[in-house]
Order: structure tokens, then sequence, then C-alpha cells
């Protein structure tokens, strides 16, 4: 996976008029939620924009408020690849992330807020990685359709060893076949996506049907 580099600037202020705001100053408001909890009471020292939030068990994660701006943000948001984040905000320097979530406005598509899910290298993560067909089908050769069902699929995983990319040979697929998700494997990574689910198939066109049915006659 590539890394993204990224400033913010911690915020103290947070709710709805505050987040308004922001965006109007074309700054996006941001959430770091940390992967490691904490023993509660807290008794350690908290950075600018840091709170404590209580997950039960007398335990907490340190979540982060914070803002970047919407150039900081735009090569990482509006792109299909994926990326590492290394979130530079000032009193928490170098914390790595994945992007947990993202909220758009339904009519215009502008960014509204993104949250950020801190992550270490000896802790598996979680993450959505894009598919990507390779190779020309057999069964489109033959005259169908190929279709592909899931754009992404969900590993677990070490961040240093998730791929940018998952590449899934298709030029074996028949017309009429699939390829579902338990007959995929990859080194070093878990797909946990349903082992059924369907991520591609070459369906049966009309004009590869009429070559059936003259083939058979």
């Amino acid at each position: 996976m590539k890394t993204f580099k990224l400033e913010g600037t911690p915020r103290e202020s947070v709710g709805k008029k505050a987040s308004k705001n922001l965006r109007k100053e074309g700054l996006i408001p941001a959430v770091l939620y940390g992967q490691e909890p904490v023993a509660l009471p807290y008794k350690g020292k908290l950075n600018s924009g840091e709170k404590i939030v209580e997950i039960g068990d007398n335990k907490g994660l340190i979540v982060t408020d914070f803002t970047v701006s919407v150039d900081g943000v735009r090569k990482l948001i509006y792109t299909p690849e994926i990326h590492l984040v290394e979130i530079d905000i000032k009193g928490s320097k170098g914390v790595k992330a994945i992007i947990k979530d993202s909220q758009y406005h339904p009519v215009t598509d502008n960014l509204l807020h993104i949250d950020f899910q801190e992550v270490f290298d000896n802790k598996p993560i979680v993450m959505e990685v894009p598919v990507i067909l390779a190779g020309h089908s057999v069964g489109v050769r033959a005259g169908g359709k190929l279709n592909q069902s899931m754009r992404k699929l969900k590993v677990k995983g070490f961040a240093g060893d998730i791929p940018e990319k998952l590449e899934v040979n298709v030029e074996r697929l028949e017309l009429g076949k699939a390829i579902k998700v338990g007959e995929l494997s990859y080194d070093k990574i878990e797909l946990i996506n349903p082992k059924n689910a369907v991520v591609c198939i070459v369906k049966m066109t009309r004009a590869s049907q009429s070559a059936a049915a003259a083939a058979n006659k």
C-alpha cells in the first residue's frame, strides 16, 4: 500500500454548527480513533483535540477531533486507490491510519466528514481493497458478457501485507460460470466476505444463446 501524508489541526469546538463553519472556511472535520484501548480512569496526558471515549470493561479509546483542508485530502478521497495515511497532528506526529468512513453531501457530493482508524504494524486490520479483473475469458470470446459484481473485497491482515489491489484472473472463466470469493486466495491476507459471494460472472447474451442453440442442432 502507498503511504499518503496528511497534515491536520486539532479542534476543540465540535457539533453541527462548528462543523458547518469549518466547511465554509474550506476545512473538513475529521476524527482519529485510536486502536489501542487504555485503562480508565485515564491518568495520561491528552494532547489538544484528544478525548477519551469509554468502550466498557473500564477501558476507553483516545479519539482525536481535528480538521484537514479540502485540498489536503482531495487526492486521498477522490481516487479508487487505497492508502496507508500518515497523519501529522500537532502533538501526535506520524500516526499511521486508514480511512474508516467518509460522509458526502447527497446533492453536491462534497466531502462533509472523514473518520480515520489508527493502525499498528503488529496488529491486523480490516479494509476494503479494489478488485481488478485480468485476462480475456473464454466465455466472452464465446459471445458472453463479463459482469463484475464486486468492485472491492474486504480483507484482514497486517497493514504492510495488504496489497493496493486484488487481481482476479478470468481467462478460464467459461460462459455462464462465475468466480466466487471462496475460490480466491492471496498471500498473507484473509478474505472475509461470504465465500459464496459472486465476484464476477460471464452472462449469456442473445448472441451466445443463439450460437449455443445452433451448435446443438
